[in-house]
């Protein structure tokens, strides 16, 4: 019987570990995230359903998930470490390396690559001096590649912070990312203004913007 091997871990174009980051939070950190998990934690007949929209919570927290946020959500609901950490990892909504202002996701599936997805997602690697994975200097801008995002009416597609832009080329990609880098107002082809991926993570898990809210 042949023997295989397998190392498991993040996607071979995310950085660092399954979950790193800081081990705990500060206390004022872990009061505040409490008052956010208890609104969340009330809209479901069990706790454990909360489990992604906490992980949202906590992603809005620190940019991404952290050691600190997983054990925030498994003490909250009475969870493992390692039953919260399989479901984080499953999801590719959940980051596990931290993440810039605005994570600029290129469609690079079948239709999208064959419509032009590889040339850009090629052409923002050389004009961020980036790479699949990586986060430009300033941290504003962190790169991937997508898996299909069921719009392949508009290919090739571009995702900011998981907002579409329909119908790209290697040239409006490159005037989006610089808009953004250049603090521009920019609207998605079939959403809203873009904010802040912790906003956006922070409004997935169900809560209001830090400015509509007097929180963080």
């Amino acid at each position: 019987m042949t023997s295989i091997d397998l190392t498991l871990g993040p996607r071979p174009d995310e950085l660092g570990p399954p979950i790193g980051g800081p081990l705990t939070y500060p206390r004022e950190i872990e009061d505040r995230l409490a008052i956010d998990a208890a609104t969340i934690m009330a809209r479901y007949p069990q706790p454990r359903s909360a489990l992604l929209p906490l992980l949202h919570l906590v992603q809005a927290e620190d940019g991404y998930l952290t050691a600190a946020g997983i054990g925030f959500c498994a003490r909250t609901l009475e969870l493992t470490d390692a039953e919260v950490t399989a479901v984080a990892t499953f999801y590719s909504m959940y980051r596990r390396a931290p993440t810039g202002r605005y994570l600029v996701g290129v469609c690079t599936n079948t239709l999208c690559a064959i419509m032009g997805g590889d040339a850009i997602l090629d052409t923002l690697q050389h004009h961020l001096g980036v790479t699949s994975g990586d986060t430009t200097d300033d941290d504003l801008i962190t790169l991937e590649h997508l898996e299909c995002n069921a719009a392949c009416d508009y290919a090739p597609v571009m995702m900011v912070n998981w907002e579409f832009f329909d119908n790209q080329t290697p040239s409006t990609a490159v005037d989006l990312v610089d808009r953004l880098r250049a603090g521009e107002q920019v609207t998605a082809s079939r959403g809203g203004v873009i904010c802040p991926f912790t906003h956006t993570s922070r409004t997935l898990a169900g809560l209001p913007h830090p400015d509509e809210s007097g929180g963080i």
